[in-house]
């Protein structure tokens, strides 16, 4: 077996990578990510593509449907957009006296419009008002919640998106900077000084993505192959963070935790 590998991080960079490989006529490329995959199915409709982690394959035109792909592409979601209601719950359960929570969201996406939806659907039941706040550039997110944190009772939700990870040095520095609660949805935002995430295991995804290569390396097709949800989420919670913003975490918290950073 060969193996070639690319890494990139602009668009422009992955452009010349996507023609690099696909040149190569490859058995099967593993395409990490919302930022190489639709530049491969233009370069390709024909080498089979398995993508370990999506946001929203079905509205982002990598797929037909979930159940049939249809295609030359498959792979695993990062998750259901109906659990990120999820987020607002976990941020009510560790602080209970947050009325307000500001929502860092990719409006650009329609996965960041999605996961707010399911947001905004549980807030009444929270008790509970949620501001979206964009992040076109590092100057609207601190904008943005610097002047949400001037009112009281605040904490933040971060959505999945690329974005979020490109910005998650800035977004934890100000959740620190004006001691908002926040919760995020991978664990790398917690190891890096966040508060409490709850998310799907993407290492895990990873393992299930390299079944997939398996099965298509043995002769069957990405369209037959379901795109699947993850099976495995995990709560990662940093005392050192709660002990900072004077939060005690609820023993029910601590009791599901997978990972405690101290």
């Amino acid at each position: 077996m060969r193996i070639d590998i690319r890494w990139a991080t602009n668009a422009a960079e992955i452009r010349k990578q996507v023609d690099e490989l696909t040149a190569l006529a490859p058995d099967v490329i593993l395409a990490a990510g919302d930022s190489t995959v639709p530049q491969l199915l233009q370069a390709t409709r024909t080498v089979p593509i398995v993508f370990p982690v999506s946001t929203d394959p079905v509205g982002a035109g990598y797929v037909d449907s979930l159940a049939r792909p249809g295609g030359n592409a498959t792979g695993f979601m990062i998750f259901e957009f109906g659990m990120s209601g999820k987020f607002l719950e976990l941020l009510k359960e560790i602080a209970p006296n947050v009325t307000r929570a500001a929502v860092i969201r990719d409006a650009t996406i329609p996965s960041g419009m999605a996961q707010f939806g399911a947001i905004q659907a549980v807030a009444p039941a929270l008790h509970t008002e949620v501001i979206p706040v964009n992040m076109r550039d590092a100057g609207e997110i601190e904008q943005s919640i610097t002047t949400f944190a001037h009112s009281p009772n605040g904490g933040l939700v971060v959505a999945a998106s690329a974005g979020a990870i490109r910005y998650r040095d800035l977004i934890i520095s100000l959740a620190a900077q004006h001691k908002l609660p926040a919760v995020y949805w991978e664990r790398f935002f917690v190891t890096g000084g966040g508060l409490i995430s709850f998310g799907p295991d993407l290492i895990d995804n990873y393992r299930h993505a390299a079944g997939y290569v398996d099965r298509i390396l043995k002769g069957e097709k990405p369209a037959d192959l379901p795109v699947q949800a993850p099976t495995k989420y995990e709560t990662v919670i940093n005392l050192k963070t709660a002990k900072a913003l004077g939060l005690t975490f609820p023993p029910a918290v601590l009791v599901r935790a997978d990972d405690v950073i101290e």
